[in-house]
């Protein structure tokens, strides 16, 4: 993902594929597009597919360019090389298990029919992938498939909750960085969207890009006016492949649903085409960039870079550039402790206020999409955030929740914090919500109490609270982690500045006070007037709600239910064989404790049936 202002995802190289048994994936540029051959025709210039008018001359149809069935068509081309590699993927992880295999259960007939079949399978794996580890095999195959695979494992990666960890560390690693395009191609892309020169749009564009990867490519630019800015470009045929290949991962995504329902392979893949579908339009980036920007209008330290939505379509975004430097060693070196500490603050309290407030947060967050903008003074420093195609959204009530559970949660208060971070969850076929509860309990329990000795991470707490959940079939929304990964981010960016930082004591103040302004009580009369058209229908209503209610308990303390003619008789019989069953007791020499109660019990039926 993005690595720098505007820019797609980090550095790389391209992966190559390796000869083997199965072919690899498509090119990952997905060729030239229609788009490309009509950009290549002079302005003005018919299409010569055209069919021509009453007088001669060709007439483009207003259907020219829709296809219903382009999709289709080429996830209909793709699904056997994909198919290939899921088969291959499925074998060469039956071999993997086997070579995992202790020692003792290699030799002699032990594990016979697993080897014997492993044997049969790897002339059909490719070579070089074949004695590798599972989740390494996994990763390979997905940077072969392309960019939208690429993208699937990183969004599997922070998925901790859902699949092993060995599987989200391996992902983990995953670039999707390539190769640039000619400079040449970005210029008619440009043109093409901004329908103008180049030279008339810009002042100067730098034809080096200042980052590239696998969906667009980003270019340093001024304007007119004289402004620094970033130029994204998605690159060409792009869209047509990533089109193709979410409609097969629907497809394959039933299959696994079947094959592995533990890990939610159908949930994961609904996750990421949603979140893919907005990545390649730009109009969405430029929306979150405007929504940021005005949630933080009274934060003047927190700043996101300004849209030029009069150089900008859903191919190509034009942002303010945002200069300064990353959190990393370097800040460590330049700045002072004030400033240091005003980077801390400032972070904590962006990345709180935006899950736990506004509900809408940077959701590929990382040491690399924040730009610290030092000023002449320590107060006067900025910290801006980059990068914003990728946000995550929680509703009112699942935002009020999160607020809950946090400050719960680092008021050292799990019983509570448990039932709130439930309130959030699907439980699952099977599940067992309250087992869960108290195996979360427990976990918080056990590191609140380490985090006397030093501190601790809360992100990490709420994973494994989120990873408890596999095991309990109780299922959480991808935004949960996405969540987890901005604290993350904001941990390891604070540690980065002050070893010593106390998470728990930094994130408790900024907490406290998003959990004093949502009840105060200015907060809760405009949330009451918000909702006074519902409060009126029921004012209306009420008499006629207090009436007919009386009425219905009249009616249930006056009415006597029908009597039951037979219960005085089954009362009788009863009592009798109670007395009979004593007699026999005590002429049989039976004890005390058995044949007194048993006259006890049916004296008093009998008094009942009278």
């Amino acid at each position: 993902m993005d690595r720098s202002n505007g820019s797609p995802s980090g550095p790389s190289s391209q992966p190559t594929a390796p000869s083997g048994e199965e072919t690899p994936a498509v090119a990952q540029s997905g060729g030239p597009n229609r788009e490309e051959s009509s950009a290549s025709r002079a302005p003005g210039s018919e299409d010569p597919s055209s069919p021509p008018s009453s007088n001669g001359t060709p007439q483009s149809s207003p259907f020219t360019d829709f296809d219903p069935l382009a999709p289709y068509r080429g996830a209909f081309r793709r699904f056997f090389t994909v198919w290939r590699h899921v088969a291959g993927l499925l074998m060469g992880g039956h071999i993997a298990y086997v070579e995992s295999l202790p020692r003792v259960q290699k030799t002699g007939m032990r594990s016979l029919g697993k080897r014997m079949l492993a044997g049969i399978l790897k002339p059909f794996v490719r070579s070089d992938l074949r004695n590798r580890p599972f989740p390494e095999q996994l990763r390979r195959r997905l940077e072969i498939l392309g960019p939208t695979f690429t993208k699937l494992g990183q969004i599997m990666a922070i998925r901790e909750d859902l699949l092993p960890e060995v599987i989200t560390e391996e992902l983990d690693s995953l670039m999707d960085h390539l190769p640039p395009i000619p400079f040449a191609q970005v210029k008619a892309i440009i043109e093409r969207e901004l329908e103008d020169p180049v030279e008339s749009l810009f002042r100067s564009i730098d034809p080096e890009p200042l980052a590239a990867a696998s969906i667009a490519q980003v270019h340093r630019a001024t304007t007119h006016d004289g402004e620094d800015v970033v130029v994204k470009v998605i690159k060409p045929g792009i869209r047509d492949v990533v089109t193709s290949d979410l409609k097969l991962l629907e497809f394959f995504g039933v299959f696994l649903q079947w094959l592995l329902p533990r890990y939610q392979p159908t949930q994961i893949i609904e996750e990421f085409g949603a979140y893919t579908k907005r990545e390649i339009d730009f109009d969405y980036e430029a929306d979150h960039a405007e929504i940021f920007a005005a949630n933080f209008q009274d934060v003047p330290g927190v700043v996101f870079p300004d849209v030029h939505r009069a150089l900008s379509t859903s191919d190509v975004l034009t942002m303010e550039y945002l200069g300064g430097m990353r959190p990393g060693p370097q800040a460590v070196r330049e700045l002072s402790e004030a400033e240091r500490q005003r980077v801390i603050d400032l972070g904590a309290s962006a990345v709180i206020r935006m899950l736990y407030k506004d509900g809408f947060f940077h959701a590929d967050l990382h040491a690399g999409n924040l730009k610290i903008l030092p000023g002449d003074r320590p107060e006067d420093l900025q910290i801006g955030f980059i990068d914003l195609g990728m946000v995550g959204r929680f509703r009112a009530d699942i935002r009020r929740r999160m607020l809950y559970y946090y400050y719960a949660l680092v008021r050292g208060d799990v019983e509570n914090a448990a039932r709130y971070l439930l309130d959030m969850a699907r439980v699952g076929e099977g599940g067992d919500p309250q087992g869960f509860r108290r195996a979360v309990s427990d976990m918080a329990r056990h590191f609140l109490m380490r985090s006397k000795q030093g501190s601790i991470s809360l992100a990490q707490v709420i994973l494994q609270s989120l990873s408890l959940g596999g095991r309990y079939r109780i299922f959480f929304p991808v935004e949960m982690t996405l969540m987890v990964k901005a604290l993350v981010t904001f941990e390891g960016v604070g540690r980065t500045l002050d070893p010593d930082l106390d998470v728990v004591a930094v994130s408790r103040r900024h907490v406290q006070r998003i959990f004093r302004e949502r009840f105060n009580p200015l907060t809760l009369g405009s949330e009451l007037l918000s909702n006074a058209p519902e409060l009126v229908d029921v004012a209306l209503k009420l008499p006629q709600l207090l009436t007919s209610g009386v009425a219905q308990l009249e009616e249930s303390l006056t009415d006597q239910p029908p009597s039951d003619p037979l219960s005085g008789v089954r009362s009788s019989v009863i009592a009798g064989a109670c007395i009979v069953g004593g007699v026999i007791s005590v002429v049989q020499g039976g004890p005390l404790w058995l044949s007194i109660p048993l006259f006890v019990l049916g004296a008093g039926l009998a008094v009942w049936a009278r």
